[in-house]
């Protein structure tokens, strides 16, 4: 029989999408896949040259959990330099993936009877590693006319005695917004004022359009750092997403606690990875300024493309590699016998009717939405755009 907290969760929906997705192209069906939130380049030649030595140089074997002190002197130069940021070698922890430093941080934090507060649209784990950690995650609601920021006024009313902490993922999977210095100094104070604490996922950190600026909280303030963790990796800056590496920071004695619970499951990241990841910090920083240009030329082309569509709306975002357009406007439309009632429904339609997955907006908490991912190359997006206009054309308004 399983346990209780295995069943209070579900699978990934974006690793669902994505597999089903590859599992149709296998058997030979024409897929165009928005799903996956991962870059469609490859990992820069110099990282990877780095990770060849490791291994001829025989460094194969464990390490401290934690990480090797050259790549936590490496994050802790990048948050320096980058955030304004200064830490030391006891408050940074390496883990397999920003996934699992936010895990290891529910492990470390939450517990029963814990509120997580988690704004909406939200990634799809978040809730489940509240519910992993039987804490109960607090779901608020953002809107499009506040760039999907929390509104601090209703995060206050959604603090209670039993509120542990907040997440924060900015710039945003999965709406591409990114929030601002004035309402980060907001939340900031109330995080402080009510003693929880701050979770803050800046994994997009480096796909910032139209000179936006990533402002991390953490840097607003000795006290609030004091209440922050700050989730970082090389996944999407640096296409290293199965290389399998992320990083925390945050007060030692919460990554001591996170390094004792790391030691108890998968011990130290890959040897191999670290060795590449300290080149990826301290070498050549130019690709990402490449891969950024690339992303910019499909966020615009995408966005036009779906603004365009009939009933649908999509504003324009400032970060990260995903369009988040409103297709509410559609639901209530037929095809055949079947009536599209839902972003769920929907993004099913387009899968068998279009051959294009993406993710539908019940995923990440609102309905009302759908996402694309446009980490895949541009003549796949325009063939997809042209399929889903065909297939949208085909539904009839009910009644």
């Amino acid at each position: 029989m399983l346990s209780q907290r295995a069943t209070r969760i579900k699978p990934s929906p974006t690793l669902a999408i994505d597999s089903k997705a590859k599992a149709m192209k296998a058997s030979g069906i024409d897929v165009i896949n928005f799903g996956v939130g991962e870059p469609d380049f490859d990992t820069p030649e110099h990282i990877k040259e780095a990770a060849v030595k490791a291994m001829k140089d025989g460094f194969t074997k464990y390490t401290p959990v934690g990480g090797i002190d050259a790549l936590k002197d490496a994050i802790i130069e990048k948050f320096k330099s980058d955030n304004g940021l200064s830490y030391n070698r006891e408050e940074i922890i390496v883990s397999c993936g920003a996934k699992h430093s936010l895990y290891n941080i529910a492990q470390a934090l939450y517990g029963p009877g814990d509120e997580v507060i988690i704004p909406s649209p939200y990634w799809v784990s978040y809730p489940d590693q509240v519910l992993l950690n039987d804490a109960t995650p607090v779901i608020v609601k953002t809107f499009e006319s506040d760039s999907f920021m929390i509104r601090p006024e209703v995060l206050e009313n959604a603090v209670t005695k039993k509120t542990k902490a907040l997440i924060l993922n900015s710039p945003s999977n999965p709406t591409g917004m990114i929030y601002n210095r004035e309402t980060l100094g907001k939340i900031a104070e109330l995080a402080v004022k009510h003693n929880f604490y701050i979770i803050s996922d800046e994994i997009y950190e480096k796909l910032i359009y139209d000179g936006a600026r990533h402002v991390s909280i953490a840097s607003l303030g000795d006290e609030v750092k004091g209440k922050t963790l700050v989730v970082n990796g090389l996944s999407k800056s640096h296409a290293m997403t199965g290389w399998r590496l992320g990083y925390a920071a945050g007060p030692a004695d919460i990554i001591k606690a996170m390094t004792n619970i790391q030691s108890q499951s998968t011990s130290n990241p890959t040897s191999i990875t670290q060795k590449a990841a300290v080149e990826a910090l301290t070498g050549p920083q130019d690709f990402i300024d490449e891969m950024l240009r690339e992303f910019d030329q499909r966020r615009r082309y995408i966005v036009s493309e779906l603004s365009a569509l009939d009933h649908i709306s999509c504003a324009m975002p400032s970060g990260a590699f995903y369009a988040f357009p409103n297709t509410s406007r559609i639901y209530g439309r037929r095809y055949g016998d079947k009536t599209i009632s839902s972003s769920g429904d929907l993004a099913l339609y387009l899968l068998e009717e279009a051959k294009v997955a993406l993710v539908h907006g019940q995923a990440f908490g609102d309905d009302d939405y759908i996402r694309l991912s446009y980490a895949t190359s541009l003549e796949d997006i325009r063939k997809g755009i042209e399929r889903i206009r065909e297939a949208l054309s085909k539904l009839e308004v009910q009644g």
